[in-house]
């Protein structure tokens, strides 16, 4: 029997062991593209019947995830705090910060950010931070709120996350206690 391993745009993993039709109906239920619509490499399961993993797919939002990332700024209860005291502000490294935290508290930390889709969001968002700038923030004062998934590398992207020291920080420029850097 044919096994897969599909990640769900939460962050689930599933492991599925079925007929292929099986395996389409599960993907098309949750919306994904199916095997043959993605380029995928072959994986060893515990069984020894190769898999289907999507390549690229670790820790890489979609679309609809940088989406709902936007939307989720818009419209969660911390809009208002956002606005005021990040949005309507001039401090860079806090706009850079933003879809980090709103990655890391409102989607479960499910994926890093690249500086291209920091950048993106930013200006999606209204505060256009161009992505030399991006980086500038996330290495310079920025640098002790993230991590990093790997070192960083001409050519090769990085995909930024926050720490606890991060979620402490934002959560007090929030609150309008820390000043702006």
């Amino acid at each position: 029997m044919p096994k897969a391993v599909v990640k769900l745009p939460n962050g689930t993993v599933v492991e599925i062991e079925g007929s292929p039709e099986e395996v389409q109906r599960l993907l098309a239920f949750y919306g994904l593209p199916t095997p043959l619509a993605k380029k995928t490499k072959a994986t060893k399961s515990s069984t020894g019947a190769a898999a289907p993993v999507a390549e690229g797919s670790k820790d890489a939002p979609t679309p609809q995830d940088l989406a709902t990332l936007i939307n989720l700024v818009r419209t969660s209860d911390e809009a208002e705090a956002i606005e005021t005291n990040i949005l309507d502000r001039t401090s860079e490294v806090n706009r850079v910060l933003l879809p980090l935290y709103v990655a890391h508290k409102h989607m479960n930390d499910a994926f890093g950010l690249t500086t291209v889709e920091i950048a993106a969001i930013t200006t999606d968002l209204g505060i256009r931070v161009f992505r030399q700038n991006v980086l500038r923030a996330l290495t310079g004062s920025g640098a002790r709120y993230v991590v990093g998934d790997r070192v960083r590398k001409p050519g090769q992207a990085t995909r930024y996350k926050f720490n606890r020291r991060g979620l402490k920080y934002m959560n007090q420029v929030l609150e309008g206690e820390s000043r702006a850097e």
